[in-house]
């Protein structure tokens, strides 16, 4: 028996093997959930359906977040196929790349508007459309990231992108509770992702991501897929609203210059 035998899940936002989102529907598959995956766009189409086949999914449905019509299609052919939902998983961001990088106060008005939507608008969004499918109750998760509580350099507007979705997490899971449905948010460390591959300076996060952090160690999708796994399953059921972080213990932090840097100087050497 695995721990999803008998559990749907539909996931947004896998894009390629590297994604968070792939890891996160390995994990859920090989317990024995019933997978179903979006695409947005032909392109993405082509990636993500050699990945469907890997984990013997055969529900993989394009959807435009930004679209009430597009989402309503795809959780109707979710209640048609399944007649209930019982994990839903978010991973979708986007910004422009003018509105990441450089100066905060550059950020552009319709910018601004267009990455709210897309990142943390549809996650109200697509709750709102999962309630009624989820007749036993659920498991709703998004993917956060620090920069929602501390500034990192030039993550700018996804920065406000994800401190808006771990207060959504809150509201959702105070809304919805009452239905038996939990709303958690998993903070990652930085993974070399082809959304993370867009921020200006993430190479040089990830290079001394694991120098600094308690744990001495990156995160990788499968690491971030363990603990979806632990939050969509039974395991979790009295944990709801809450952000986790997967991420090495970088958060503990109050300082992340390396250790060698610290270290005091000997007699003779400049101050």
């Amino acid at each position: 028996m695995g721990l999803m035998d008998g559990k749907v899940a539909l996931i947004f936002g896998v894009a390629n093997k590297n994604s968070i989102a792939w890891g996160v529907a390995k994990a859920l598959a090989d317990a024995g959930a019933t997978m179903a995956l979006n695409y947005a766009g032909e392109v993405l189409k082509r990636r993500v359906e050699p990945l469907a086949a890997e984990i013997g999914c055969d529900f993989v449905e394009e959807c435009d977040v930004q679209s009430d019509e597009a989402l309503d299609n795809i959780f109707n052919k979710v209640k048609e196929r399944y007649g209930k939902l019982d994990v839903l998983v978010h991973s979708v961001a986007f910004a422009r790349r003018d509105d990441l990088g450089g100066r905060f106060i550059d950020i552009s008005r319709d910018g601004y508007a267009q990455s709210m939507d897309i990142s943390a608008y549809s996650l109200i969004a697509m709750a709102k459309r999962a309630e009624p499918l989820m007749i036993n109750g659920g498991s709703i998760m998004s993917m956060t990231y620090y920069a929602a509580e501390k500034v990192i350099p030039d993550y700018n507007m996804m920065a406000i992108c994800k401190a808006a979705l771990e207060n959504i997490t809150k509201y959702l899971a105070a809304d919805m509770g009452p239905q038996g449905i939990r709303v958690n948010a998993i903070s990652a460390g930085p993974i070399k992702t082809l959304a993370g591959a867009g921020i200006p300076g993430f190479r040089d996060l990830l290079r001394h991501f694991d120098v600094v952090a308690p744990l001495r160690a990156r995160v990788t999708p499968e690491d971030v897929g363990q603990t979806a796994l632990f939050l969509a399953s039974d395991m979790s059921k009295m944990l709801t609203g809450e952000t986790i972080y997967v991420d090495s213990g970088y958060h503990v932090l109050g300082m992340t210059t390396p250790r060698d840097e610290l270290k005091p100087k000997t007699e003779g050497e400049e101050a």
